[in-house]
């Protein structure tokens, strides 16, 4: 039942966006406390999430290779985005380390291009075999939001629109993979017509799937990923992953560390700043 509910929390959003509007245009139209009570539902019902997985981490292949840098991971904190809906309890964002990134966010208005990132065009590689279940890539690369002036219209404005838009717009181009085990990954913010697999394609573990974007609700370049029971995003549960073809490196990086892990850490998963080296050594 919370499953089925969840899987509409896109229409209870703007349902309750509707009553709101209509309560200041017409306010006299309907007694107060049904207009409350009609307003309050849709709201307690864009709250419901799916029930969490019981699940244990699942051993996957990196989804990428080289050296990069674990952000917003379970590896420190579980919720790691702060929030369970879509499917991203276990959620982790993966961004290439770079000497040229600025030490701290400025003021500036101005907002890069996503080329001048090193992370953006880089291949995002299938974790597992599967069959491609989603696949989209119509969104265009936007600038970057790593100034406060851009950071502010990002989770104010464009946040807000996002969600009523619903999940596509919030994890922008993106791809979702079936397992044989029955989990699903999602591989999000990817580069404008990047795909190299079709909805329908059989894919082998360690395939290029597309390329690291910026699309969607993103700051700027980087990789969105997760694993979970449902290739439905607000109904699915978040399933933790592990990576045992990684190698952390002692270094942090100071732009993305945030301290150590809390005791809801995902145990052997990177935490926020870890630098570490992906390969491609095959898991069982």
């Amino acid at each position: 039942m919370k499953r089925a509910i969840a899987r509409h929390q896109t229409l209870w959003l703007r349902l309750f966006i509707i009553t709101v509007i209509v309560t200041v245009v017409m306010p006299y139209s309907i007694p107060l406390l049904l207009d409350l009570l009609i307003s309050v539902v849709p709201l307690a019902l864009a709250f419901v999430r799916a029930p969490r997985s019981k699940s244990g981490p699942v051993e996957l292949a990196p989804p990428v290779r080289g050296r990069w840098v674990a952000v917003n991971s379970p590896g420190t904190v579980v919720p790691s985005h702060g929030i369970r809906a879509y499917g991203q309890t276990y959620a982790v964002d993966l961004i290439m380390p770079s000497a040229e990134a600025p030490a701290k966010i400025g003021w500036s208005p101005r907002t890069r291009p996503p080329e001048s990132f090193v992370s953006f065009g880089v291949p995002v590689l299938a974790m597992a075999a599967g069959r491609v279940v989603r696949a989209t890539d119509s969104q265009r690369d936007h600038g970057s939001r790593d100034t406060w002036p851009s950071l502010i219209w990002m989770t104010v404005v464009e946040a807000l629109i996002r969600e009523l838009a619903g999940v596509d717009r919030i994890l922008g181009n993106h791809v979702i993979v079936e397992h044989e085990d029955g989990t699903f990954a999602a591989y999000a913010h990817l580069r404008h017509s990047s795909l190299k697999v079709s909805v329908g394609d059989q894919v082998a573990e360690g395939q290029q799937l597309a390329e690291v974007g910026n699309t969607g609700n993103t700051s700027e370049p980087h990789l969105h990923v997760q694993l979970m029971d449902s290739p439905h995003l607000t109904a699915a549960a978040g399933i933790p992953m592990l990576w045992p073809a990684i190698e952390p490196e002692a270094e942090k990086d100071p732009r993305w560390s945030t301290g150590e892990p809390k005791p809801t850490a995902v145990a052997g998963f990177p935490e926020n700043g870890r630098v570490f080296e992906a390969t491609e050594v095959t898991t069982g």
